[in-house]
């Protein structure tokens, strides 16, 4: 994800944890909506680390409080029912 399409040489703003042994609440996760998105990249954060998912927050204003369950692999995958 280097250049963001730009000219000027920058880098992906966002620094991802892709690796489900380590993560941790905080981590900022690349996670997906296959049933709806496909592989469509969404940024989200990890509000707490369980031994068979992950909850995400998708940092969204409008619903502070929102959490996601996802599963627990290198880009969780969220079921469209828990995103909208």
């Amino acid at each position: 994800m280097q250049n963001l399409g730009q000219s000027g040489g920058e880098a992906c703003p966002f620094s991802f944890n892709f690796d489900p042994a380590r993560f941790k609440a905080g981590d900022m996760v690349s996670y997906r909506v296959p049933d709806r998105f496909d592989d469509f990249p969404f940024v989200g954060t990890l509000l707490a680390v369980h031994d068979d998912h992950v909850e995400i927050s998708p940092n969204d204003p409008t619903m502070p409080g929102k959490r996601m369950r996802g599963s627990r692999e290198s880009r969780p995958i969220v079921h469209s029912s828990e995103v909208l």
